[in-house]
């Protein structure tokens, strides 16, 4: 089949090359020549681990190419994917579907044949209806019908998610356009996974209320973490009795810094404002996003007090700043809030991230980047654990602390225990629901 995927962002370019290794024709299409430039030179300009190797193998058997010409990759497609962004709208928080009107539209004046116009952005129920609307505008002679496809992919892991899903969900509003979804999807179903045909509203609804239950599960456990450190329970063996019922399940039960990325944030926010717009206040929902905000905050008053009760003047080295590990993704990351607060407060910060500079030098002024955790630890005041990548879950500690002017560390994603921290030689040692020391 000819896909045409619009949008070359994380979903958009995930999803096009995935697709072409089912065996489809798959042309990308994105408006910036730059990003298309880099793409036809085989760059990937995000980083997804194995996403570059599987591109380069399917354009070379010529299933993939990318292109800024929306005319070309529209004619004879069997299915047009709308994979654009839909950030959240400045001042009301509401799902921006800006970009999303402006492609169906675009698309509309290009269709030659029956083609299904599939939303593979996250989008608030009831967009689909739109869509359909703006194409039989635009072209009342156009002959089509639409489908939503959210996506459920981790930045991290997308190829494994996309090619073993838990689920894919089909929303259409006829048996024509199933079946052509069908048959895209047809590689999947013959390794048995799961395919979810419903109507257009539910799937727009499921892929909310997903990650709104799973921002839930991360802002449940910490809140329970801070009752722990109050209490003297172990958040870690709190979260594995929990997980160990089959009811609950042990993923998303990891206390941290709270919740960022691209989807958590921006999907809370819009399923609050849905909830709100209908009159059925999604009150689950609204306390979550209260709750996440000030888990970021309790975790600068953490580094604050390890650091003696100010950080003025003192040299903090951050591990981590990416929102989560494998993945360059700065969105929403905690580090946002975390480390500018430090700055603002006196700190000379240095920051080792393997992914995270090419974004963050932009999003975190006044910081020094580093490349070596132990240069950084260098005469440090404080060392500060963010984001859990794999480099940095077996540091030589006690290489660390001797380093380091002021041996202490704030490991805010629980990797290593007060007792490694004491051995290595560390003065004061803090994490997250679990007691510390030396604060």
């Amino acid at each position: 089949m000819k896909i045409a995927m619009i949008g070359t962002g994380y979903v958009g370019l995930v999803s096009g090359v995935c697709f072409s290794d089912f065996g489809h024709d798959v042309i990308c299409v994105d408006k910036d020549p730059a990003k298309i430039e880099k793409l036809e030179q085989g760059i990937v300009p995000i980083y997804e681990p194995g996403l570059d190797d599987l591109m380069a193998k399917n354009v070379a058997a010529g299933r993939l190419s990318f292109t800024g010409d929306l005319k070309k990759a529209v004619d004879g497609a069997d299915a047009v994917f709308i994979a654009v962004g839909t950030p959240t709208r400045r001042g009301d928080g509401h799902a921006d579907l800006t970009y999303v009107m402006a492609a169906a539209e675009e698309i509309a004046a290009e269709l030659t044949g029956y083609a299904v116009i599939v939303t593979k952005s996250t989008v608030p129920v009831g967009t689909n209806r739109q869509v359909k609307q703006v194409v039989s505008k635009a072209n009342p002679k156009a002959e089509f019908d639409v489908a939503s496809n959210p996506e459920f992919l981790r930045e991290g892991a997308a190829i494994d998610d996309f090619m073993r899903p838990d689920r894919v969900v089909v929303g259409t509003q006829n048996e024509r356009a199933e079946q052509v979804m069908k048959d895209i999807y047809r590689p999947l179903s013959l390794r048995e996974f799961s395919i979810m045909s419903t109507d257009l509203e539910s799937a727009e609804m499921i892929k909310y209320a997903a990650n709104a239950f799973l921002a839930t599960k991360i802002t449940f456990i910490n809140e329970i973490a801070a009752l722990c450190e109050r209490t003297g329970a172990d958040v870690k063996m709190v979260s594995k009795g929990m997980g160990l019922d089959n009811r609950i399940g042990s993923k998303f039960l990891h206390a941290g810094p709270g919740y960022g990325g691209s989807c958590f944030p921006k999907d809370t926010q819009a399923l609050a404002r849905m909830g709100q717009d209908h009159s059925v206040p999604m009150q689950l929902t609204e306390t979550v996003i209260k709750v996440n905000d000030e888990v970021k905050r309790r975790m600068i008053d953490k580094v604050v007090d390890i650091c003696g009760g100010s950080v003025n003047g003192k040299t903090i080295a951050v591990l981590g700043v990416t929102f989560k590990p494998n993945t360059d993704d700065m969105r929403d990351s905690p580090s946002l809030t975390i480390v500018p607060s430090l700055v603002g407060n006196g700190a000379k910060v240095r920051v080792v991230d393997p992914q995270g500079k090419r974004e963050g030098e932009a999003l975190l002024p006044g910081v020094s980047w580093m490349d070596d955790a132990y240069k950084a630890a260098q005469n440090a005041d404080a060392l500060v654990i963010l984001t859990e990548w794999n480099e940095f879950r077996a540091l030589d500690l006690t290489r660390m602390a001797k380093r380091m002017a002021t041996p202490v560390l704030a490991d805010l994603r629980n990797i290593y225990s007060p007792k490694d921290a004491k051995r290595a030689g560390f003065t004061a040692y803090v994490s997250i629901g679990r007691e510390g020391f030396g604060v």
